[in-house]
């Protein structure tokens, strides 16, 4: 299955080409292809050990991966780092947060990073969103393990990203902030933003992703909207995305591909 989009949404968002990330004699991705325009949300879902996060962490810029291209807004990430690192953000399942500043001095110091002019007027509603208006003094020390969640999305998205990637970002909230947190996602792709979701929650993949990307053994499975994957697997017809998701990666793979 082919996946493409117009050249204007795709350079508006994230493009990958021919992904391939070695480790010794370990194929750890394998010629990973696919685009995510703007306002799109693609859910990438797979077992431990797909290559979920290698994906992720080449997506962001953290590794280098062997061979392959990944734009971000239209830029090279390995040729131009800066300005496509500075159109993105990458939020992982851990937040990596300092010690010693407090939750609005995390904000400021990012503000001062990615040259956030209006960080004055943009802090105030993403605290008010986030629910951390009455953190904004608090330590991450002090802060819940949803809550540190939250500050790590809110240091995400204050320099108003282009590129949206996300590791497991319900991780550690109560229904309440699950349910906040999924209108953010929604809002900032209704925004404009290219996102990818990466969660082993397939209910919230189901819930808001336009697209689904499933990988198994670092290749890709299939990609495409739910009714696109199973028109090409009549097989799966009548199943939801657990079952597919099961049939495609688990004892069924060979079978239904």
């Amino acid at each position: 299955m082919t996946d493409s989009l117009p050249p204007a949404a795709a350079s508006a968002g994230i493009e990958v080409r021919g992904l391939t990330k070695l480790y010794g004699d370990l194929t750890a991705v394998s010629n990973l292809s696919f685009t995510v325009g703007a306002g799109e949300v693609l859910g990438l879902v797979g077992p431990n050990g797909a290559g979920k996060t290698t994906t992720l962490r080449s997506l962001s810029g953290i590794i280098r991966p062997t061979s392959g291209t990944i734009h971000i807004a239209g830029h090279d990430l390995a040729a131009q780092p800066v300005p496509a690192k500075s159109a993105l953000a990458f939020i992982p399942d851990e937040p990596h947060l300092f010690e010693y500043l407090s939750v609005d001095e995390h904000l400021q110091f990012i503000a001062r990073l990615y040259g956030v002019a209006d960080a004055a007027q943009r802090i105030p509603p993403l605290l008010a969103e986030l629910e951390l208006t009455e953190k904004r003094d608090a330590l991450p020390t002090e802060l819940s393990r949803g809550m540190r969640q939250k500050l790590a999305i809110a240091c995400g998205l204050l320099h108003d990203p282009k590129a949206l990637v996300l590791d497991e970002p319900l991780t550690g909230l109560d229904p309440g902030g699950m349910r906040r947190m999924k209108a953010t996602i929604v809002a900032r792709a209704r925004e404009g933003a290219a996102v990818v979701l990466s969660s082993h929650l397939l209910q919230l993949v189901e819930e808001l992703c336009t697209r689904i990307l499933i990988i198994y053994g670092g290749r890709t499975v299939a990609i495409g909207k739910i009714d696109d994957i199973i028109a090409d697997r009549p097989q799966l017809a009548g199943l939801g995305l657990e079952d597919i998701f099961l049939a495609l990666t688990g004892d069924g793979a060979r079978a239904a591909q």
